[in-house]
């Protein structure tokens, strides 16, 4: 049985506040809300990547683990393939992005953040939303017309 995760309550209220709060500020708010489920998917997986290759460097973890955490919020998903995201995470971070005149000044360089874009560009992180995401074109809004049907 496929359990779909959805959090409809927290980022409604959190969308209404945040659109309350924005004459004021407008730049201070996450824009997630207004992103569509595929999109906020694709962020999270992103935010997953990132999280998983600087996990030796706490301040980064912390931002992109937090990141990961809110667009959980704003995204509606199959959560019982929780390892498809992770395979697809590890398959590009253990990439070999060589290039010997970056080694020759910077020794030891991964081109982390590089895989990581590369995977939120790629056909299989496509075909993974495809997969997954039941609505990728819905939003938090579009979730909630429906819930009140």
């Amino acid at each position: 049985m496929k359990r779909w995760f959805r959090s409809i309550t927290l980022p409604f209220c959190f969308c209404c506040s945040a659109m309350a709060h924005q004459s004021a500020h407008a730049s201070d708010s996450p824009e997630a809300y207004k992103r569509t489920f595929g999109q906020n998917f694709r962020d999270m997986v992103l935010a997953i990547c990132v999280t998983t290759a600087y996990k030796n460097n706490a301040e980064v973890g912390k931002d992109a683990g937090s990141s990961v955490t809110g667009l959980i919020e704003w995204t509606y998903y199959d959560m019982d393939h929780p390892e498809a995201i992770t395979a697809l995470v590890k398959k590009y971070l253990s990439r070999d992005y060589f290039n010997p005149l970056a080694e020759a000044e910077v020794k030891g360089i991964r081109f982390d953040f590089l895989k990581c874009l590369d995977l939120y560009h790629s056909k299989e992180l496509d075909r993974l939303v495809t997969r997954l995401v039941p609505h990728p074109n819905w939003t938090v809004r579009d979730q909630a017309k429906h819930d009140k049907r």
